[in-house]
């Protein structure tokens, strides 16, 4: 299913947003999916103790305009997700408080206590073939992936693949990252959870009202596209998606094994469109152009090895904006990072650049640094 609908909506305005869900989910065949008395898992992304405004986060007015329309329908709806951390009663209802679930709540959602996890056998899995997942899902008759557009410091694009990986316990993800440290075999586990999950996603949406630029997926700055997505598919939705902010498959991981697999085609021109992408298109979108394909193939194994090395990405610490919270240091899964006089330093040759310490430094003082090299390239590109 290669079907994605896009629909203008210019603020997170309660009456604006509900008119243009109904809008983007007609052309997919709506709701028509859910029975009376069916639970529903929505699966948003609740990355961390942010507020709606910082753009890190699912908006919590669309999630109110979806309860409302699942309710209509008889059925009863679970906002759930696995921020990176403790995954336990105390700390997510914080981060529920902090993102705005609460009004969710209010309008008819359940919001998830279940912190239980399972474990999960896949033999036909790519690279995941056993994995750790939230076992509040197991309870649910369908899932919704409810989806947050941002840049992100290890797979380029955070959108509906990237989002299931919040189907992992929070302790838990440091680990996934130090057993798949190389960006195509962490692309592969994510699509392995994806595909595990399949056949009770009966819908992706994605919140690109406000999207992230630049430091994401947590700490960079809110950009306006005045969009909002829907698809079968999260592979198909995002494509749309990095279309939008001047991305190919060749930029994201995820799209690059997705299109290997022949799950969706290799320019989003190909999609089935409902509404106009071009119309949402930004060209300067602030990326993060984490890696760039080159081949390499007959260059030699020590000239590669050199290539890869001069584009290479990897984290650095900003020395005056951090506030030595050590916590880059905690969450590293390779612990590459130790902390000398209050600054992180980071042992390259330890480092998987998972961005791990990036994505959840609470002031955005570590930063995706790119050789002068790869950015003149990808200027060039």
């Amino acid at each position: 299913m290669s079907d994605v609908s896009i629909v203008s909506c210019t603020s997170y305005d309660d009456a604006e947003v509900t008119e243009a869900l109904r809008r983007v989910l007609e052309p997919i065949g709506g709701l028509d999916w859910v029975v009376a008395g069916m639970k529903i898992a929505i699966k948003a992304n609740l990355v961390s103790m942010m507020k709606p405004e910082l753009a890190a986060t699912t908006h919590p007015s669309l999630l109110c305009a979806l309860v409302r329309l699942l309710r209509e329908k008889g059925a009863e709806p679970l906002i759930g997700d696995s921020p990176g951390g403790l995954y336990n009663a105390a700390v997510v209802n914080r981060i529920y408080h902090v993102t705005g679930m609460k009004q969710a709540e209010a309008a008819g959602a359940a919001l998830n206590q279940n912190f239980e996890s399972r474990e999960a056998e896949f033999p036909d899995a790519m690279v995941a073939h056993q994995f750790t997942y939230t076992a509040y899902l197991d309870d649910a008759d369908a899932i919704i992936d409810f989806c947050k557009l941002k840049t992100h410091g290890m797979m380029g694009m955070s959108a509906a693949a990237k989002n299931m990986f919040g189907v992992v316990p929070g302790t838990f993800k440091p680990e996934y990252h130090f057993r798949y440290p190389n960006h195509r075999d962490f692309a592969k586990m994510m699509l392995d959870l994806n595909a595990y999950f399949a056949p009770k996603v009966k819908l992706c949406l994605a919140d690109a009202i406000v999207g992230m630029e630049g430091n994401g997926p947590t700490q960079g700055k809110p950009r306006h596209l005045g969009a909002l997505l829907a698809s079968k598919s999260p592979h198909a939705l995002d494509l749309a998606c990095a279309s939008l902010i001047g991305l190919t498959p060749k930029d994201v991981p995820t799209l690059e094994v997705a299109v290997e697999s022949g799950l969706i085609p290799d320019d989003a021109t190909k999609l089935t469109v409902h509404g106009n992408l071009e119309q949402f298109c930004v060209s300067d979108f602030d990326n993060i152009h984490v890696r760039r394909s080159l081949q390499f193939e007959g260059h030699g194994k020590f000239a590669a090895m050199f290539v890869r090395s001069a584009l290479r990405a990897e984290p650095r610490p900003d020395k005056k904006a951090c506030i030595s919270c050590k916590k880059c240091a905690e969450i590293c899964p390779a612990h590459a990072i130790v902390m000398k006089n209050g600054i992180p330093k980071i042992n390259k040759s330890t480092c998987i650049t998972c961005f791990c310490c990036q994505e959840f430094c609470p002031v955005g003082a570590m930063k995706v640094h790119r050789p002068l090299i790869a950015r003149v390239l990808n200027r060039r590109k």
